[in-house]
């Protein structure tokens, strides 16, 4: 029997359970982290737990599901764990107390996506855990999402991190560039960690929210050596004009830092062990087989979609248009936004109004657009679903769509007209995924 197109919110969130299930942390932490009675295995690497200590770093998003899989798996033989994540502040997710200690771990609360006071002194601690490490010892490493704002110990003043993370942000340019920038002025990332750590072996298990899973991008690679020297940087921060949009007192503090930094030397540390083990490809992939269940035709298109939200909201809009009836397509991936209007919205949503503007009056055609941590820009959304009749269903109630898509106000858009999806925190990251769904 084929889906019927009433139906369509309920296929919608089969699809995004089945993605969320497939990447979740504890899962994906369980089957790669084992503990016998006298050795550790972590994938392919096994090691003697009476050769040193074992101390665990966990930040990001994930940090909490992540941490506390693994200190349970550890058990005794975990000396120290310092978790760092989202201060979410919601039911699901309360606010912790500064810092909550369960048994030897110790969990911090700290701002996503720009760092604050809370994110550098929770840092700062786990450098001191990393420190006490030493030859024998092994560091694990856990990263996901978010991790580049919430594990962070800048080489300059936090109110200038702060504005140049903020203006990077609102200038539309990639993960990739804004990342490029931060390994250069931060003490922990583009392999700061590793060094801190050294002479102890670290061993990193990730949950990449980055298209195409580059370790050094990921989290701004703190246990990977940084590929990017400082000049890679400054190309960045001129092309996205960051000379007019900072205080000219930051721009001459952050020139400086570049003009002393040094590329990354491994040199004595020993090398580090990474294991990816989630992102989107395995998400998509786990909702392809949910639609196909569900007696659609389902296709997986790319995991590596990229570019600006509401230009990608187009090109996905003209694929829709070329679907047969009763089949699903599915794309991966994190588009940008750059801001121009004062509106309220995120990446996802913006996508999804401007694609409903290229689909208007196509029947039978749903897409959902969504951020699998819950988080669509600064809003309480996850992203938002549009049909061939969402703009005639606002302009019957006076509302002008462009105007919306032009100020970057398409959380407000939805809102009144509904059609967000609201999935609340959901412990896991791994970039955003697109369904298509063309009914019979």
């Amino acid at each position: 029997m084929a889906p019927d197109l009433q139906d369509y919110h309920e296929h919608v969130h089969q699809l995004i359970s089945a993605a969320l299930a497939a990447v979740d942390p504890a899962i994906a932490v369980k089957k790669i982290l084992q503990k016998g009675q006298h050795r550790l295995r972590i994938g392919a690497t096994t090691r003697d737990l009476a050769e040193g200590d074992i101390y665990l770093i966990a930040v990001g998003k994930a940090a909490i599901p992540m941490g506390m899989t693994a200190a349970e798996i550890l058990g005794e033989s975990l000396v120290e764990g310092v978790l760092i994540t989202k201060d979410e502040g919601s039911e699901s997710v309360p606010v912790l107390s500064y810092p909550t200690v369960i048994n030897n771990l110790f969990v911090y609360p700290a701002s996503h996506p720009v760092t604050d006071e809370r994110g550098i002194h929770a840092t700062a601690r786990a450098i001191q855990l990393a420190r006490r490490a030493k030859a024998g010892d092994v560091v694990i490493c856990l990263i996901s999402g978010g991790a580049s704002s919430l594990f962070s110990h800048p080489l300059i003043p936090l109110s200038g991190w702060q504005q140049l993370t903020n203006q990077l942000l609102a200038s539309g340019c990639t993960i990739n560039e804004l990342n490029t920038v931060r390994k250069q002025l931060d003490e922990v990332k583009g392999g700061g960690l590793l060094s801190l750590a050294a002479p102890a072996t670290c061993i990193s298990l990730i949950l990449s929210d980055v298209v195409g899973n580059p370790l050094d991008v990921i989290g701004s690679g703190p246990t990977i050596p940084n590929p990017d020297d400082p000049a890679t940087a400054l190309s960045v921060m001129r092309r996205y004009n960051m000379k007019d949009k900072l205080a000219p007192e930051l721009w001459i503090k952050v020139l400086a830092k570049l003009e002393g930094n040094e590329s990354f030397e491994l040199g004595d540390c020993p090398p580090p062990c990474n294991y990816i083990i989630g992102d989107v490809h395995l998400a998509a992939e786990a909702a392809r087989k949910a639609a196909t269940d569900l007696g659609f035709h389902s296709t997986l298109l790319t995991s590596h979609l990229e570019g600006e939200a509401r230009e990608v909201g187009r090109v996905v809009a003209a694929l829709a248009k070329d679907m047969q009836p009763g089949s699903c397509l599915i794309l991966g991936g994190e588009t940008t936004v750059t801001l121009k209007g004062d509106g309220l919205g995120g990446r996802n949503q913006e996508l999804a109004l401007s694609a409903a503007l290229a689909i208007d009056g196509l029947e039978n055609l749903v897409l959902a657009s969504f951020a699998t941590d819950g988080d669509d820009g600064p809003t309480d959304a996850a992203g938002a679903i549009v049909t061939g009749l969402t703009i005639a269903h606002a302009k019957s109630q006076g509302l002008d769509p462009v105007v919306y898509l032009d100020s970057n106000d398409s959380y407000s858009f939805f809102n009144l007209i509904g059609g967000l999806i609201i999935t609340g925190q959901t412990g896991t990251n791994v970039n955003d995924l697109i369904f298509l769904l063309k009914y019979q």
